[in-house]
């Protein structure tokens, strides 16, 4: 059979996205009228309708349903695609993506040494932590914990491990070794930190009050003001406590987690891949080898 033309598939995807040929014909700059005459073009070329109108508003009927399915996952691999072809025009472009905090305290410092060694290659950061989707996040690698699965679609090599340890101002050291009635500030993205860290090193916080924040550079500089205690990774306050700024009193533990470098193929078939990834090994391996005495 002859299928509709592509622009119609386009149109209803877009549609059915958004429960709206408004909202549709907004997002692809074209008008309502317009939207709402290639779906009906797609509904008569396959015979069948794909919506249920009613009192100017649209629903995915079950026929809508299972084609949306189809194109939906369609229309995001070729936009990645196209995306990545558009990548590839420019060899000196590296988009990372990356956690804020270690974004903001660790890798954007360290980006300079980056570009003395790989003045040719050009590193796009972008933040967000998790699984990430590499076809529509445009990455071409991710830096990551490995606190959460990735499938075997996904190319992983550990970097470092993870330490983490409380850290607060000089003058808010605790005078004992509990943190009893003590400020604990903690990360919305790690929840449980300050109870794993506790658990770890078997410490108590009786009576300590929790302050919690979006993200750990929240955290780090609600402790830099004198709040309280923030649990960091040793990664993330490495210049604060060097500057005197910032204290560890308990020190770093690992917490068996791994920071690692993920990417969607193969490293050795990406030159700047497998550059970025000796360099962020041997600066995250130089960073923590203190810690561990190596």
């Amino acid at each position: 059979m002859n299928l509709p033309p592509l622009a119609a598939f386009r149109f209803f995807n877009t549609a059915a996205q958004t429960q709206s040929f408004v909202k549709a014909a907004q997002q692809l700059h074209v008008t309502h009228g317009a939207v709402s005459r290639q779906v009906r073009l797609l509904e008569e070329a396959i015979g069948v309708e794909l919506f249920e109108r009613r009192n100017r508003a649209i629903f995915l009927n079950q026929a809508g349903r299972l084609l949306f399915e189809v194109t939906r996952p369609m229309f995001e691999q070729l936009e990645g695609a196209v995306y990545r072809l558009q990548q590839e025009r420019h060899d000196d472009v590296l988009v990372v993506s990356c956690e804020p905090t270690i974004a903001m305290k660790w890798l954007i410092p360290r980006l300079p040494d980056f570009q003395r060694a790989h003045p040719h290659i050009q590193v796009q950061l972008l933040t967000a932590g998790g699984p990430i989707d590499f076809t529509r996040s445009g990455a071409d690698l991710a830096i990551r914990r490995d606190d959460f699965h990735w499938d075997e679609s996904v190319h992983a090599v550990t970097i470092c491990q993870e330490w983490i340890g409380p850290v607060c101002l000089p003058s808010k050291s605790p005078e004992s070794a509990e943190l009893h009635g003590a400020c604990l500030l903690r990360s919305k993205t790690r929840p449980l930190a300050w109870d794993n860290w506790l658990r770890l090193v078997g410490r108590g916080a009786a009576d300590a009050s929790r302050v919690d924040y979006e993200h750990f550079y929240l955290c780090i500089q609600a402790a830099l003001a004198g709040l309280g205690s923030a649990m960091a990774s040793f990664l993330m306050v490495q210049n604060e406590l060097e500057s005197g700024q910032l204290i560890a009193p308990f020190g770093f533990i690992q917490d068996g987690s791994t920071y690692c470098l993920l990417s969607p193929r193969p490293f050795e078939n990406c030159v700047n891949s497998t550059a970025f990834k000796t360099w962020l090994s041997e600066a995250m391996s130089a960073c923590t080898r203190q810690l561990d005495g190596d």
